[in-house]
């Protein structure tokens, strides 16, 4: 590999002359860089830089994300794709056309230093790490990749289900039945006539309605406005009882299971506090596939530990990655996932094919199409 890289990027220069400060680069870099890479372009055959656009995925996290990015753009050489670790980011951000932050804290300091920077864009929709007003003073579009064209709100419903089912048939249980060699044990729940509150009727909550329906549940959801638009009507049969954000507490009280679907602003976060569980049903279950900071975790704890809440899944957490042995992880009836409710490989590839398009038609001088801007 180390060969095949060297002759590819030294295929016009003394192989004698080029070595010792090509091997010094290279071992001295933690960024993963193509072939024909220097800090302002691609060098043609000719010696002579080539114009670049380039796109950098913040941390090493979420590694599918650049892996398809990369992969879907691998016939475009004047289309650069790097990840770089978030220690990095602030040094090397200032080379930069677009930036996919991913779970990066994108402050005032750090966008001020991206002095080529036209797009920051998420992988996915949530943009509550993005100062949006500094993006906008420095001349910087903010964009996310609208879920329901994706998959990704698709993928997200799934995950919500797969959540809700392993609370209602308790799975660690299970796991623990299956070590003894006991059978028959322990007896669950169904789906089957429950109560489920979707908080935040949005893209993944009409999904998520969708895919509930067909288990004979009663569907009761809020959000913010239910003017006619298509999303709505869509849903209007599937949604038994309808309210806004006014009503979260009241449909807490007459749900059997609580599914957060918002999105995390000023607004929400923490609106799963104390008086929030206090109004739930006792044994009711909490489901959270949007944000960690939408629940208050002092209240999360104590309700497990009461006995109150019947059981949590979690597949977003109040501090990323999750200490796996925090103490809300040491009861039997909460299961956790690494935030990977939006990852499949359709959602990720679909999301990977607008990443590219849009580096393309920025490349391009192009209109950028298929993502949302918010400034």
């Amino acid at each position: 590999m180390m060969h095949h890289i060297l002759k590819r990027s030294i295929s016009s220069v003394n192989i004698a002359q080029s070595l010792p400060s090509l091997l010094n680069f290279i071992s001295s870099s933690s960024i993963n860089l193509p072939p024909n890479y220097s800090d302002t372009g691609l060098m043609g055959s000719d010696g002579c830089e080539k114009e670049l656009t380039k796109v950098l995925f913040c941390g090493n996290q979420f590694p599918a994300s650049h892996l398809y990015t990369r992969e879907y753009l691998s016939n475009y050489p004047h289309i650069q794709v790097d990840d770089v670790p978030l220690d990095d980011v602030p040094s090397v951000i200032g080379n930069y056309h677009i930036c996919v932050h991913k779970m990066m804290r994108m402050n005032s300091d750090v966008i001020s230093r991206a002095k080529q920077m036209r797009l920051i864009l998420q992988f996915g929709v949530g943009l509550e790490g993005v100062d949006v007003d500094a993006a906008t003073e420095h001349g910087i579009k903010v964009a996310r990749i609208p879920a329901q064209n994706t998959g990704n709100a698709a993928s997200c419903a799934e995950m919500a289900i797969y959540l809700m089912l392993g609370l209602l048939r308790m799975q660690k249980k299970m796991e623990i039945s299956v070590k003894l060699r006991r059978l028959g044990e322990p007896a669950g729940a169904t789906l089957f006539g429950k109560t489920v509150f979707i908080m935040g009727l949005g893209s993944i909550g009409c999904e998520l309605a969708k895919r509930l329906k067909p288990f004979d549940v009663r569907i009761i959801a809020t959000k913010r406005s239910w003017t006619s638009n298509a999303e709505n009507d869509c849903v209007a049969n599937l949604v038994d009882e309808k309210g806004t954000h006014d009503d979260v507490h009241k449909f807490a009280s007459m749900a059997d299971i609580v599914v957060c679907c918002l999105n995390m602003n000023r607004e929400t976060a923490g609106i799963v506090n104390h008086s929030f569980i206090q109004c739930m049903k006792k044994g009711a279950y909490l489901v959270n596939i949007a944000r960690g900071g939408l629940l208050d975790y002092d209240a999360v704890l104590h309700s497990l530990e009461s006995g109150h809440l019947g059981g949590l899944g979690i597949d977003v957490a109040w501090v990323e990655p999750f200490d796996p042995n925090d103490r809300v992880l040491q009861f039997p009836n909460v299961i956790i996932t690494p935030h990977v409710a939006g990852v499949t490989e359709h959602s990720y590839r679909s999301m990977a094919k607008v990443v590219g398009d849009v580096a393309l038609q920025l490349h391009e001088g192009k209109p950028m199409t298929g993502i949302e801007l918010v400034n």
